[in-house]
């Protein structure tokens, strides 16, 4: 009996010197709770899943990078790669494009040229949108710009299936839908151009988005 006291006594300790112990990279990417990080840094302040968390499915609106294998799909900030028939949060490999930044994203100034950054991911602007790229070496004392103000948020639309489509037909055209929207003048640029070419694709194949 005293050695099992002992012993528990010992793991009590040991489990408290863990939960004292500082966070790795506190000052970026905190661990708030099981499946979510923290991001602070440049006081971006936001929320995350964190890597290696796996998703039943991608949210609304993401929107496909690549294709094969190598594809990916982006919202909010989260990349997601397929993991078995569900989907892992996973850091973008540098020179991956996205269309459109997250909503939420903060403006760097390093050696006079713009960079962007959220959920610990470094962006730069080209013609086809912004590359993923690596972190600047004077990213520790880059200049944060004053961010601009941002829109009313737009609420999730609803999608009623008029022909009868099946969830599965669903996620399929949406899908398909996002890779299509992403391919239209000014769509890169302006998210209300994306969201519109998304809605009228969506319309074409059966569905009413209010």
């Amino acid at each position: 009996m005293k050695t099992l006291l002992h012993s528990s006594a010992a793991a009590l300790l040991a489990l408290t010197a863990v939960l004292a112990a500082p966070a790795a990279h506190a000052d970026v990417r905190v661990r708030a709770n099981i499946g979510m990080v923290f991001d602070n840094r440049y006081h971006h302040d936001h929320y995350y899943p964190a890597p290696g968390y796996v998703a039943p499915h991608v949210p609304y609106g993401s929107v496909m990078i690549g294709a094969g294998p190598g594809r990916y799909w982006f919202h909010g900030g989260v990349w997601y790669q397929p993991y078995g028939p569900r989907y892992r949060v996973v850091l973008p490999p540098v020179g991956v494009v996205i269309p459109l930044l997250p909503p939420a994203y903060v403006t760097l100034t390093l050696s006079g040229l713009p960079y962007y950054y959220a959920n610990g991911v470094y962006y730069r602007p080209v013609p086809e949108g912004y590359v993923v790229t690596t972190p600047p070496p004077e990213a520790a004392t880059a200049q944060v710009m004053p961010a601009p103000a941002a829109p009313a948020p737009r609420p999730e639309p609803i999608v009623y299936p008029r022909n009868g489509q099946s969830p599965e037909q669903l996620e399929n055209d949406r899908r398909d839908c996002n890779r299509w929207a992403t391919t239209q003048p000014n769509a890169q640029a302006d998210s209300s151009v994306f969201n519109r070419a998304i809605e009228a694709c969506m319309d074409g194949r059966g569905y009413t988005m209010k």
